[in-house]
């Protein structure tokens, strides 16, 4: 058993200098975090005077997430330490454009055109729209706050616990069910390749769910085990061969622009707007949380080196890339194939190369393509999700489990584990195009809280150094919480409906275990950094 360090934990320490601690957007003199000061005479335990509202509100000071990053940055290469620092600007840009160009092209354009027609390059732009608006917010908040967890982190310093919780179980709704999503695309295009190099097709028994008339879909099982072992083995050897990926997918995408422009024809872009603006909002709410890599990007906060300067950078670049492909390939598509043949259509963007060309080797270079780049963008998925998980274990609203490192890879191995069972089950088994507006839910409340972090930490903490600040403030945050609000207004009745059940299921969780484990609950116990055996016997 490796040792383990006996230093106090950073959101102690914090309790030592810190005397006064926000609780429920208000001061309250003489209590620190996690324990009484001396000079309190004795009596009733503080816990019993703290109210429900004041624990939903209460927020987690700016000075505890410098301790911790002091405290991970100091521990060097100790097993007790936090995350190791491995990545750089380029490769944190290619985690988000790894989540993101994939997803909306590979699998979310089938569902999409069939609801705004043409039309959906217009929904694809206003998409874009709304995550620039977004990513600018995400790029001040991430170069003030460089740390795990993302909106989940920035959230908690801003309005409150609950509602970081709230976005908490937001996010692990987006990154799992769009994971699994993508890993039943993967299927798609994986059948498309075989057969056309082998001659082989999986019977639809193991490659559908039951609500597709098979068993169990058994590629999307295999993608995410072999992205959980990549992850398990560490965050270095994930990013360099993201990277790669993410090389070769543009490579791919390239490809289809330009054979695609040779099949391009104006007449199948003449009934433009079938459904009118109520169809392109529609595509546009559907295809929303294909940007969950912005997102993705600022998980990594404590994995990045110098992450007040490489954060915000690749957030803005990632964004830039992504909103370029998507356009332009939204653009060929549609111009080189009738809207009307998208529905239903596995394997999209070979089957169009195949038509245009009528030759087999453009759609088997792409089905191929298609099988890499949505490996990288389940691998950057899973990797935000564990991350996310990490933060909430350490600040004691799921249990420590989740926020033990292997003291070998220094990389979350039992929430890797944990996570990758979960999404493979969504993969097997569940027909996931139900659940993707739930997803674009979940990651439009998430981008609107980061936009209203922005305008509270300007005004709670004007000094906190910033490498980045929203152009335009306050238009741009509030421009951004409005386009979130009318992306969110063109989803469904039934998203709302299964996201308030989402929520109600956070509440009872949230009352029933975290407000008494969170770490800034007076009583609860401050944990120590734990090597995790399962991750040491590796």
């Amino acid at each position: 058993m490796p040792n383990v360090s006996t230093r106090a934990s950073p959101l102690r320490q914090v309790a030592h200098t810190h005397p006064i601690v926000r609780s429920a957007g208000r001061r309250t003199p003489g209590t620190v975090v996690g324990r009484r000061l001396p000079h309190l005479p004795e009596g009733p335990t503080l816990s019993s005077r703290v109210t429900l509202r004041e624990q939903l509100l209460r927020r987690k000071p700016i000075e505890a997430f410098a301790a911790e990053q002091a405290h991970n940055d100091a521990a060097g290469g100790d097993a007790a330490g936090g995350l190791r620092r491995t990545m750089g600007a380029f490769q944190l840009t290619m985690v988000g454009v790894g989540a993101t160009i994939g997803t909306g092209i590979f699998f979310a354009l089938n569902s999409a055109v069939p609801e705004a027609g043409p039309a959906v390059i217009v929904s694809f732009v206003i998409a874009a729209i709304t995550a620039a608006f977004t990513a600018l917010c995400y790029a001040e908040l991430a170069g003030a706050l460089p740390v795990s967890g993302s909106s989940y982190s920035y959230a908690y310093a801003t309005l409150g616990e609950f509602t970081a919780y709230a976005v908490g179980w937001c996010l692990l709704l987006e990154y799992a069910v769009s994971g699994a999503a993508i890993a039943v695309s993967w299927g798609e295009y994986l059948n498309e390749f075989t057969e056309r190099v082998f001659g082989v097709h999986l019977p639809q028994a193991v490659s559908a769910s039951p609500a597709d008339g098979g068993v169990l879909n058994l590629p999307g099982v295999v993608l995410v085990v072999m992205c959980c072992l990549l992850l398990v083995r560490g965050t270095r050897e994930s990013a360099r061969l993201n990277a790669i990926m993410v090389v070769v997918k543009l490579a791919v995408l390239a490809l289809f622009l330009v054979v695609g422009v040779s099949g391009f024809s104006s007449d199948n872009l003449r009934d433009f707007a079938p459904f009118g603006i109520a169809g392109i909002g529609t595509a546009a709410s559907t295809i929303f949380f294909s940007f969950i890599g912005i997102d993705a990007v600022s998980t990594a906060g404590e994995e990045v080196r110098n992450p007040r300067r490489t954060l915000p950078i690749a957030i803005v670049c990632s964004l830039a890339v992504v909103t370029v492909v998507y356009v332009l390939v939204a653009l060929v598509g549609v111009g080189a194939q009738p809207w009307t043949e998208f529905e239903g259509q596995e394997a999209g963007l070979a089957a169009i190369l195949h038509n245009i060309t009528g030759a087999d080797w453009p759609a088997t270079v792409l089905a191929a393509g298609a099988v890499i780049s949505i490996f990288s963008i389940t691998l950057v998925v899973l990797f935000g999700q564990t991350r996310i998980l990490y933060a909430m274990g350490r600040d004691g609203m799921l249990p420590s489990t989740f926020a033990r490192l292997s003291p070998r890879t220094r990389t979350p191995v039992r929430n890797t584990v944990v996570v990758s069972v979960f999404v493979a089950i969504l993969a097997a088994l569940v027909p996931l195009d139900k659940l993707a507006d739930l997803t674009s839910m979940g990651t439009l409340v998430a981008f609107s809280v980061v936009s209203i972090g922005v305008l509270i930490l300007r005004r709670t903490a004007p000094s906190l150094p910033r490498t980045f600040k929203v152009p335009g403030y306050p238009v741009v945050p509030l421009l951004s919480v409005a386009f979130c609000a009318y992306l969110i207004y063109g989803l469904p009745l039934e998203t709302y409906v299964m996201f308030a059940a989402w929520l109600a299921l956070a509440l009872v969780v949230y009352v029933a275990y975290s407000r008494n484990h969170s770490r800034l609950a007076p009583t609860a116990p401050t944990p120590e950094p734990t090597p995790d055996p399962v991750g040491a016997s590796r």
